[in-house]
């Protein structure tokens, strides 16, 4: 299908409605009047045919849908097709589907294809035809196609306004003026969804095109707003719905229209009279439409937008001091006092609803928590903005104010509703999944009263400490489990004092007060007693951070092990949550919670079985990951009954991903507290890695991290290979591909591997691993570069004689690395680490590595080693480990004895080398005045611990025991270095040695000789 444009700038479809090619060669003989008339014939002709494809795109049979959206699709591109679009979206005759499904079309292009720059970018002359069009009548029936045309006509004011659509905001103007109720309506619309995009605009000279904007029009929008404000008030009395749902639509959004304005409109808006007038007459208009609501009840057709015109009131108020905080100093004031009294005096009753609460509470919490009305602790530094603000809040938060709101906080908002009530007996487990973190203080009122009541009370806390502690005292000592409002009060004031809890530090004898009475409510078991039990738990978990003696813990896990038994299973998950943030803490004692970890972690794992909802089950599985982690080894004759569980858990939650990530936690500090006998778990254990870590599967997305943990702490604690971990590894190839954030993972993964039973895992891998990471260093970063050569280092430790061999591919650009001086220290040092163990260990494969370099480079064999040698020795800073420092000497000494010309010409170098070395590794015995080489290991011996420390794991004994084998740390480099020069000696004879020796700096020589006493 041909592209084409015609002089008009009209695209055009050429579809099936075009016979052939020949009428578009007449087409070029037609003059400029035939051309627009032939367009137009193109333009019906093809609306005919896109119509039908989009009304077969309607369909619900997908042999129908799929070819229709293929062929959309081709259109996409093609000329004239928003054209024709634009043609069937404005024919209000049609099925609305088809024209929804226009409408979604052209919206979508515009993000595609309407930038200048775009692949098949839409014609300048078009864009200008398709502008016209779309606000030539803003007269569309239907609510859903009107607002996808306002953000379409948005969209193109994104990229266009005003430069190359300077009619829009001046026919929005017109149009909104127009009587006509519903042209009237869909510009207001338009209007909106416009300003909104511009205002959205963050680059400086859109800023400076949207300042110029609103100084232009707000005075209007400012009128128009008032105009339809008063319309509906008027209309109010009348009781006509259908005139009072017309007005509030337009006063909603001329609303909106106008926060915009204010809000992004001005870089000082304290400055403009018109924007500081319509936010004083917000509080006018909030009371108004406050009364309102009176007499609007809640089923009114009304209703729901009536409140959200009040909700809009309020986020002006609240976007305007987020963007403008010195602007706003002006309005603290007000503010405040409206807030305080709707929300903490009787003047909001039968009028606040909960969501204008969450926002009047917002505007205070964010009034006293701004960081712009706090003045430095040197005043003098502080802006007079600042010191004016504070003062103002100052004048306003009397001894009084603060009391009432304190107390009218945690008597009247934080006392438990009849709702919630509800909810713990009929839905306990969905009561217990509170609403708190992130922002949801902005919108749910119970956490956003607690919040408010945490920065007022750090703000205010020597006003409010006495207050709050008189209340506690005001309720000392049980209280009548009849009496329900005072259960309810106790309730709200011990969630006040957990919630204050650091700034109460000074205050409350927290641990008198739990012995003295918290333990005692504990005790008191009757139902209707709960909500106090299950609070006292919460507020010791708020204190248990804060200040709680140790030796009070054992009478606190006496009272966990038998609130765990509680009949209610609120009472219970809220003691479990405690258990967590006890064992969890800093000053934690094994020895202390060892005597309750069998029935706790007994009566942890009934509630798991116990709650059935996936969040539960999550939040429980959390706290026995905690208990399983802190007790480590401790652990290990309690998991009986949870290693049975967990694979059934962990098929009923194949749907849950989330719940499986838990799962595979707790696998993790269940494996790691197991050890060794970890290896029973296999069964369940090993599918659990296989999926959580095969990337072709979908759930890896979000099992992977943990999968992966889990794998490696799988290896790490292994006692043996086992053919179904081995047969694991095969998912490692594609994850090596991902190169994300998992790499160093993955690494260790390998090294676990190579430690766990080196020969049986390279023989089946190591080609597979060899050409991954050929295939990683040609784009890794430095470090990734390092992680991969310390692998390969490993493979080179574990098996000194086949591992060159099977990672031959890296090595020559390893050597080459060395031989031009590789820049990055770091990489150098690791360079000379993996050729250092080939040059000590493998000597004949060294030979063959050096003549394959020679050949390449093409250099004799014996001057690239003269070379190598001589960028050793210059680059020997580079190495900073000293187990590297000691096998670089090693390793160099090992070319002796030699009678080669090169080697002996860089004889000094290596001497060299070989004191620094010593130097590094050997330690003086003060008594006998002798040197001892430190890195010498003789024998393995599990290390004493202290109760503090971690036991070995399997892969750390595997480890030592390889370390044993290292040269490094089985070969005493005095005695190498003795015995090489001895054999040099011997091979030289006493004169030609001598002669090699004078080449040595004769400071280098009696260091050396120092060493070598007693040899």
């Amino acid at each position: 299908m041909a592209r084409r444009c015609d002089v008009t700038g009209t695209r055009r479809v050429v579809v099936a409605a075009r016979a052939s090619g020949s009428a578009a060669t007449a087409d070029e003989d037609l003059g400029p009047s035939a051309k627009r008339e032939r367009v137009f014939m193109d333009l019906n002709s093809a609306s005919g045919v896109v119509l039908q494809v989009l009304t077969q795109a309607t369909s619900q049979n997908t042999a129908v849908l799929k070819p229709a959206e293929e062929q959309l699709k081709q259109w996409e591109t093609q000329p004239g097709f928003y054209s024709v679009l634009l043609n069937i979206v404005t024919n209000h005759t049609l099925d609305v589907n088809v024209r929804w499904l226009a409408v979604l079309y052209f919206k979508n292009g515009i993000d595609r294809y309407w930038r200048r720059v775009a692949p098949h970018a839409l014609s300048e002359e078009e864009k200008s035809t398709l502008r016209a069009g779309l606000i030539a009548n803003f007269n569309e029936p239907v609510n859903q196609i009107a607002t996808q045309i306002s953000v379409l006509i948005a969209k193109v004011a994104r990229l266009d306004c005003p430069r190359q659509w300077p009619e829009l905001i001046p026919t929005l103007v017109e149009s909104v003026k127009i009587q006509d109720d519903l042209r009237q309506h869909r510009a207001l619309l338009t209007f909106y969804h416009v300003t909104k995009t511009l205002a959205s605009k963050r680059l400086a000279a859109d800023r400076k095109l949207f300042y110029d904007l609103a100084s232009g029009i707000y005075s209007f929008t400012c009128s128009l707003w008032n105009h339809h404000t008063d319309t509906f008030l008027q209309q109010v009395c009348c009781r006509d719905e259908t005139a009072m749902s017309n007005s509030l639509e337009r006063t909603l959004l001329s609303l909106k229209v106008l926060r915009k304005f204010t809000v992004h409109g001005f870089v000082e808006p304290h400055r403009n009279i018109e924007v500081m007038g319509f936010l004083h007459a917000v509080f006018e208009r909030l009371k108004q439409f406050l009364e309102c609501s009176r007499s609007i009840e809640a089923d009114h057709v009304c209703r729901d937008r009536l409140e959200k015109t009040i909700i809009l009131f309020t986020k002006v108020l609240l976007d305007f001091l987020d963007q403008h905080p010195f602007s706003f100093t002006s309005l603290i004031q007000r503010s405040l006092e409206f807030a305080v009294s709707y929300v903490f005096t009787e003047a909001g009753e039968g009028v606040v609803f909960e969501r204008f609460i969450v926002q009047c509470m917002n505007l205070i919490k964010m009034i006293v928590k701004n960081y712009a009305y706090k003045p430095s602790k040197n005043v003098e530094d502080s802006s007079p903005e600042t010191l004016e603000a504070h003062k103002i809040k100052a004048s306003f938060f009397t001894y009084p104010t603060l009391t009432e709101i304190c107390r009218r906080l945690v008597t009247q908002y934080f006392l438990l509703t009849k709702e919630e009530l509800t909810m713990w007996e009929e839905d306990p487990e969905g009561f217990t999944v509170e609403e708190t973190g992130g922002d949801s203080w902005k919108y749910s009122i119970r956490p956003c009263t607690e919040v408010l009541f945490i920065d007022i009370f750090h703000e205010y806390n020597q006003t409010l400490t006495p207050v709050l502690l008189e209340m506690v005292h005001s309720l000392q000592g049980p209280t009548n489990v009849d009496d329900t409002q005072t259960l309810l009060i106790k309730d709200a004031v011990y969630n006040a004092v957990g919630l204050a809890a650091y700034e109460l530090f000074d205050s409350v004898d927290f641990d008198q007060w739990f012995k003295n009475q918290l333990l005692a409510e504990l005790q008191v078991t009757h139902s209707r007693y709960k909500p106090i039990r299950r609070r006292v738990v919460w507020l010791i978990g708020q204190w248990i951070s804060v200040k709680f003696k140790s030796d009070l813990r054992p009478m606190l896990y006496e009272a966990i092990r038998n609130l765990l038994q509680d009949q209610d299973l609120v009472v219970r998950i809220e003691t479990a949550t405690t258990l967590k943030l006890t064992v969890d803490d800093f000053e934690f004692r094994t020895d202390q919670f060892l005597p309750y970890l069998e029935s706790m972690f007994t009566l942890l794992f009934q509630l798991l079985q116990e709650v059935r909802e996936c969040d539960t089950k999550m939040h429980v599985l959390h706290v026995l990951s905690c208990v399983i982690e802190r007790v480590n080894m401790q652990i290990r004759p309690y998991v009986g009954c949870l290693v049975q569980y967990l694979p059934l858990l962990w098929k009923q939650s194949e749907e849950h991903n989330m719940l499986r990530c838990a799962i595979l936690t707790t696998l993790i500090h269940l494996v790691q507290g197991l050890g060794a006998d970890s290896k029973n778990l296999y069964p369940f254990l090993l599918p659990v890695i296989q999926l959580s870590t095969d990337v072709s599967q979908p759930p890896h997305v979000y099992l992977l991290e943990d999968g992966l943990e889990l794998w490696l702490v799988t290896l790490e604690n292994s006692p043996c290979l086992t053919s179904e971990l081995l047969r694991i590894f095969q998912n490692m190839s594609a994850l090596l591909e991902l190169s994300s954030e998992n790499l160093r993972t993955c690494f260790k993964i390998i090294n676990g591997y190579l430690f766990l039973s080196p020969s049986e895992f390279l023989q089946v891998y190591a080609a597979d691993l060899c050409k991954s990471f050929c295939e990683i260093l040609k784009d890794i970063t430095t470090e990734g570069q390092v992680q991969v050569l310390k692998v390969v280092e490993n493979v080179l430790k574990v098996n000194p004689v086949s591992g060159p061999e099977m990672f031959q591919p890296l090595l020559p650009s390893v050597f080459r690395g060395i031989i031009s001086g590789e820049r990055y220290p770091v990489v150098m040092s690791t360079y000379l680490g993996v050729i250092g163990r080939i040059l000590l260990q493998n000597k004949s494969f060294f030979s063959l590595l050096m003549n394959q370099m020679a050949c390449e480079i093409g250099q004799k064999p014996d001057q690239l080693l003269g070379h190598m040698i001589e960028m050793w020795v210059d680059r020997m800073d580079n190495i900073t480990q000293p187990e590297r420092r000691k096998l670089s000497a090693l390793a160099l000494l090992s070319l002796l004895p030699s009678d080669n010309n090169i080697i002996q010409d860089k004889f000094c170098g290596i001497i060299n080398i070989s004191v620094e070395g010593l130097h590094d590794v050997m330690t003086e015995d003060t008594e006998t005045r002798t040197f001892k080489d430190c890195m010498l290991l003789s024998t393995f011996e599990e290390p004493k611990l202290t109760e503090e420390e971690e036991p070995p794991t399997e892969q750390d004994k595997r480890k030592k025991l390889l370390a044993l084998k290292d040269p490094v740390h089985s070969v005493s480099l005095q005695q190498f270095v003795y015995e090489k020069l001895k054999a040099q000696q011997e091979l030289l004879g006493e004169q030609g040695f001598q002669a090699l020796m004078e080449t040595v700096d004769t400071e280098i020589v009696t260091q050396l000789q120092d060493f070598l006493q007693g040899f």
